[in-house]
């Protein structure tokens, strides 16, 4: 009934590694029996686990609405600092006018004292020629009609330039004092719009802060909850798991006290096996298909053989597998341990056909000695010594079962 096989390097490599990974599960600690919690226990689990959901859902409402808040701040802000970009832009072009206006305003000074200048010459000029340079003057003291049409001449044109001097004074006066205030005015509005929009932007900007620090907050505070909720859950979860264990422990032993021929079926010492499987229904119904049609042509067991005449427990799986399409690299001749090694962990409530069956002296895995392929309704197909030969028999006819079977 031992699965033996032909010595080979890379088998004997690969099942030491299996006793180093299982070696731990051999210490009493292992081989506990598994604690069965209360469904009381279980209820509270899930009240404090329904406790912390709830405040993880309160703190998450809150984070969104501070969200939006803050969505709505950070708009608010954004719009006052464009308000202020634009003002400073203004601004910057009141002042370009004020300067504008105070080069005019000196340029119009300037020619303000030019017409002073010009007001000037002509009081000299006119205290040089006389008091009374007039007009009845320049007739009563001419020599003769040449000098009197040369007197009146120039006595015009002084009056014509006195005339254009004195407009331009004025004109020059007015426009640069004109130009100056309105200037002046329309920078200092804008100084003080500019400097309302600062205020503005100042305050949006720090009620924006204030919220984002509140946000961070409630983030913190969400995390955390969140953290205690997943604890929360896991540890109802492993509650129920254990429970669940322990049920299936108490419900095997009551099978293995029941059963003829069943010395015990060994505690569940938590090895998971592979987290994935390689086959298909199909694949699995053609593997029990074949190991069936050997069963039933009444081939021998032979020590070490995969068929086509005779099996071995383990060539038997290898080569029922092979048949059914799933070979070498995906599938590879193994030990039975290896194969309890290489297989997803099966409950016995949910096994199918073609899942396998294995059974070790004392519970380990590496004392596995036995794999047969399940048939269903709790029987199985093997090949199971020099002895009996292959043949289809229940799966709690040989001591030592493992307490799960295997999918491939």
């Amino acid at each position: 009934m031992l699965s033996r096989q032909r010595p080979h390097a890379i088998r004997l490599a690969s099942f030491a590694l299996t006793l180093a990974l299982f070696g731990a599960m051999n210490s009493p600690l292992a081989q506990a029996k598994t604690p069965k919690p209360t469904l009381a226990q279980i209820a509270q689990a899930k009240a404090v686990e329904a406790a912390k959901q709830a405040a993880a859902a309160q703190a998450a409402a809150a984070l969104n609405n501070a969200t939006k808040t803050l969505n709505q701040l950070t708009a608010t802000a954004d719009a006052a600092r464009a308000r202020y970009r634009w003002a400073q832009g203004v601004l910057a072009k009141a002042i370009l006018v004020s300067q504008a206006a105070t080069a005019h305003a000196l340029q119009t000074q300037a020619a303000v004292a030019s017409a002073n200048r010009t007001i000037g010459k002509l009081a000299t000029n006119a205290y040089i020629m006389g008091g009374g340079f007039t007009d009845l003057d320049s007739i009563l003291h001419a020599n003769g009609p040449q000098d009197l049409i040369d007197r009146l001449s120039t006595l015009n044109s002084l009056g014509a330039n006195n005339s254009t001097a004195l407009a331009r004074f004025q004109s020059a006066s007015a426009a640069a004092k004109a130009a100056k205030v309105a200037a002046d005015a329309a920078k200092a509005a804008q100084q003080d719009a500019t400097n309302k929009v600062a205020i503005a932007k100042q305050a949006a900007d720090s009620a924006a802060a204030a919220q984002a620090k509140e946000v961070a907050k409630l983030t913190a505070v969400q995390n955390q909850l969140a953290q205690e909720l997943a604890s929360a859950r896991k540890f109802r979860v492993t509650l129920e798991q254990q429970r669940q264990l322990a049920l299936l422990e108490e419900a095997n032993a009551k099978i293995a006290s029941t059963t003829k021929g069943q010395a015990k079926v060994w505690p569940d010492r938590g090895f998971r096996g592979r987290t994935t499987i390689r086959s298909t229904d199909a694949i699995r119904t053609k593997a029990v298909a074949f190991a069936k049609s050997q069963v039933l042509a009444r081939k021998p067991y032979v020590w070490g053989a995969q068929g086509p005449n005779a099996y071995d427990c383990s060539g038997l799986v290898y080569a029922a597998y092979k048949a059914a399409g799933l070979g070498y690299p995906n599938w590879s001749r193994l030990n039975a341990a290896l194969y309890f090694v290489d297989s997803q962990r099966v409950p016995f409530s949910q096994l199918i056909p073609g899942d396998l069956l294995f059974y070790s002296y004392d519970g380990s895995v590496q004392n596995i000695h036995h794999i047969t392929i399940y048939a269903g309704d709790g029987m199985m197909w093997e090949a199971n010594s020099t002895r009996t030969g292959l043949k289809y028999s229940n799966m709690y006819s040989i001591p030592g079962l493992m307490p799960s079977g295997g999918r491939v």
